[in-house]
């Protein structure tokens, strides 16, 4: 018999974006077949509203999920024997619309989206949240901006869409989507340190929503959400910024248009390939997989597209070299092989986040 892999799985509100939370959404859990690639019949594990997405702690035993909503919120579940969530406690998240988690070492940093905050949540060394986080009901630092793109209906103000760090250590990213920047934030003793300064700052209107490193640390690979590119850029460790080098957009130049908008999701690297959701917006049009070979110099190759079974490819992951899709407005979890060829599918109500469980 094949071994499995579990997953976690994060979901928006059943009737999509900007809907009522809390009727019924909440976090699944699927295994994935690490030989055929076949998903296993999905469960609901926990309700809870709007986790549009979730992060592991690195032992396995803490799962922290976004509330995104307005207020935001973010709760620490701990991972059952039986594989089930018990919620912990539940803070604000410090902002609106809380959108990205990252867990490094014993803090949890949240990005909100509406107003671009960034939260800092002290973890305790097992992973459950500090304290005086708990006693609070808050973070313990929030980080606001200020700015404008020439986006007038997504860029009127900041938009923290994603929190990176740095291969280095030293330092959190945020991806600003409404100010066409990568702020930068140096990481102390106890704490985030005052804000210092802008790593990056794209073209206006690029919208920087996800980013992903190098393995070696030498490039940064940002997406645009509203250029519908993705920007490679060449990163100094010793400065702490980035200067971009590349520009690629998200699908190939002779690519029909067709009053369709582009709009890049996730990117992640896995080897000498750097993969893309990219959906399509405006009128009908194929919401695809883009797959670009990373060169030796940390350049990429023209994209090659895969087609996918459904709209909306919010997020996606590579699990013993398979890619899962989550084909949010699809209602549908989808595999694909090396070769983009679909080996499996699995209905599921407003997919958002794929994370595989932390073994513990």
């Amino acid at each position: 018999m094949s071994a499995a892999t579990d997953l976690w799985i994060g979901t928006f509100p059943h009737a999509g974006i900007g809907t009522a939370a809390g009727l019924g959404e909440g976090v699944w859990r699927v295994g994935l077949d690490e030989t055929t690639g076949a998903l296993g019949e999905p469960r609901l594990v926990v309700e809870t509203p709007a986790p549009t997405f979730v992060a592991t702690h690195p032992g396995g035993r803490w799962l922290y999920a976004v509330g995104e909503s307005d207020p935001g919120s973010v709760t620490a579940f701990e991972v059952d024997d039986d594989g089930g969530l018990t919620a912990h406690a539940t803070v604000t998240s410090g902002g609106v619309a809380p959108c990205h988690l990252l867990v490094v070492d014993d803090t949890l940093y949240v990005a909100n989206y509406v107003d671009g905050v960034l939260g800092v949540v002290p973890l305790t060394t097992d992973g459950a949240f500090a304290p005086d986080v708990v006693a609070s009901g808050r973070p313990a630092q929030t980080f606001g901006h200020a700015g404008t793109g020439p986006d007038t209906d997504r860029q009127e103000g900041p938009h923290a869409h994603f929190v990176a760090l740095t291969p280095d250590g030293r330092h959190v990213l945020v991806a600003d989507l409404g100010t066409d920047e990568l702020r930068r934030y140096a990481r102390g003793v106890d704490g985030l340190l005052t804000p210092d300064g802008v790593a990056a700052t794209l073209a206006p209107g690029t919208g920087p929503r996800h980013v992903a490193f190098a393995a070696d640390g030498a490039n940064l690979y940002v997406v645009g959400e509203l250029d519908a590119s993705v920007h490679v850029l060449l990163w100094d460790a010793a400065s702490a910024t980035g200067t971009v080098l590349q520009r690629v957009p998200a699908v190939p130049e002779g690519q029909p248009a067709d009053g369709v908008r582009r709009s890049p999701s996730h990117v992640l690297l896995d080897g000498d390939r750097l993969l893309l959701g990219v959906r399509a917006l405006g009128l009908r049009g194929p919401d695809v997989l883009s797959v670009f070979d990373v060169h030796a110099d940390g350049s990429l190759g023209a994209p090659r597209t895969q087609p996918l079974s459904g709209p909306t490819p919010r997020h996606l992951a590579v699990v013993h070299g398979w890619t899962v899709v989550a084909l949010q407005d699809a209602h549908a979890l989808v595999v694909h092989d090396p070769h983009g060829a679909q080996v499996s599918r699995v209905e599921l109500p407003s997919p958002a986040c794929v994370v595989q469980v932390a073994p513990r």
